[in-house]
């Protein structure tokens, strides 16, 4: 049977086998300060209920979260709070944040109360899931609450958990399902739940041929769950292409997968979902992949979310030559960083660092219309041309050629034999029509 697809894509270099047979190891953080940025997610920033100088538990709530579109925050250590004030992010932006004195003693608060899901109402399952502080883990930070509350549940036909991983380097997702696939299994089934009319989809690259039959296995006796797998390309992951290739149905930046009778989760938020219904645990911990040409020892930890990125280069053994390029996440869509003194989030995936930064060493040249950008761009766009409206500063323009339906995959940049930054010429674009578009509400 062929891998299911979508038009467009790119195969790049994957470098997983730098960690894909890394266990998962346990990290505490060995920095004596935790900061939790009150802005992980997508929405409204948090607000804090501590005060300077207060003691928190391990598991305590200490950022509420502020209307439906927002998310609480908890603390992963016992301690004092030191401050509440601005630190940089791995954006590189200063946002308001808590910060906690870690006490190494790890007292725990006590957990969200739960029942057994066979005794509790679809309300109660969403609740929970609010409680607990869970977004999407996957890059995005929607809040997961809100995603599992669409206008109309009864036309949701597909509930597909993402285990395509597709970025190259990391795999964080990739260990969860070899270490932990009975909860990712038991997670879908929590969600499915809420959906009665909905099939369960775990879609998988062909490139984890170990996990797709762990996981077949696992389901054997599901009716509602089918394993399917995909063909290993880049964005395969992305939700568009992935509600694309699953279910052959399309969606448009206009649109969200509930209106395609689709909910989209990663490998990650549907294990937190497990934790947070079964045992009463909110998001306060996740799998961060570090790894790269230029980490001693490339490794995958499950950390604390608070802990400062240096820890994790530390533990992993330093750098064994100096960097000229360090990402938060993977390197088609992650973050380049200047400061590796940045703490990690609900969403943080992977650090990686390179020993040699091929990208500031190539010098853009100009367009030779090979056509090259239009045959990779997954949402079927001009890139070149696009990059060129973006570059005159033409909203009307670049609305008019469908530049608001870039995905920011960064294929139309990878491929470019010229070298033209396209991807970010495209980004800064879109984030001058999207504010534009707030401005004038």
């Amino acid at each position: 049977m062929p891998s299911l697809t979508f038009k467009g894509g790119i195969h790049t270099y994957e470098g997983k086998d730098l960690t894909k047979d890394k266990k998962i190891i346990d990290l505490l953080p060995t920095s004596p300060e935790l900061v939790y940025p009150l802005s992980q997610h997508i929405g409204a920033p948090a607000h804090p209920i501590v005060s300077v100088g207060d003691r928190v538990l391990r598991g305590q709530k200490i950022a509420e979260a502020v209307g439906f579109v927002s998310a609480h925050v908890y603390s992963s250590v016992s301690g004092t709070v030191k401050s509440i004030e601005k630190r940089r992010n791995v954006q590189g932006k200063m946002t308001e944040s808590i910060v906690i004195e870690n006490d190494d003693a790890y007292e725990e608060a006590p957990p969200i109360p739960v029942k057994p899901i066979s005794e509790m109402t679809k309300e109660e399952v969403i609740q929970i899931i609010q409680e607990a502080g869970i977004i999407g883990m996957g890059g995005a930070g929607f809040p997961t609450h809100v995603k599992l509350s669409p206008k109309n549940p009864g036309k949701i036909h597909y509930v597909i958990a993402n285990c395509a991983e597709c970025e190259p380097y990391l795999t964080s997702d990739y260990r969860r399902m070899i270490e932990e696939p009975e909860k990712l299994v038991a997670g879908l089934k929590i969600i499915l739940c809420l959906f009665e009319h909905a099939k369960g989809i775990l879609a998988v690259e062909d490139n984890k041929p170990d996990c797709i039959r762990i996981l077949k296995d696992l389901c054997i006796n599901e009716p509602r769950i089918t394993v399917k797998v995909l063909k290993t390309k880049y964005p395969q992951g992305s939700e568009r292409q992935l509600i694309y290739a699953t279910c052959g149905r399309a969606i448009n930046s206009a649109m969200l997968p509930a209106d395609a009778g689709c909910i989209v989760n990663n490998v990650d938020t549907i294990v937190a979902i497990y934790h947070a219904v079964i045992e009463g645990r909110p998001l306060m911990e996740r799998i961060v992949t570090v790894t790269g040409d230029a980490i001693k020892y490339p490794q995958n930890y499950r950390v604390y979310t608070g802990t400062c990125y240096d820890d994790l280069i530390e533990a992993a053994g330093g750098f064994k030559n100096p960097p000229e390029k360090i990402i938060s996440g993977g390197p088609m869509m992650g973050f380049a960083l200047f400061d590796t003194h940045v703490p990690v989030t609900k969403s943080s995936s992977a650090i990686t660092a390179f020993i040699k930064d091929p990208v500031s060493d190539s010098e853009p040249g100009a367009c030779i219309n090979c056509g090259r950008c239009v045959e990779a761009c997954p949402s079927r766009l001009i890139p070149s041309r696009l990059a060129d409206i973006a570059e005159h500063y033409d909203e009307e323009k670049f609305t008019a050629f469908n530049g608001m339906e870039c995905v920011e995959c960064g294929c139309c940049s990878y491929i470019c034999p010229a070298k033209r930054h396209l991807t970010q010429e495209i980004k800064m674009m879109r984030q001058s029509v999207l504010a534009n578009r707030r401005k004038n509400k």
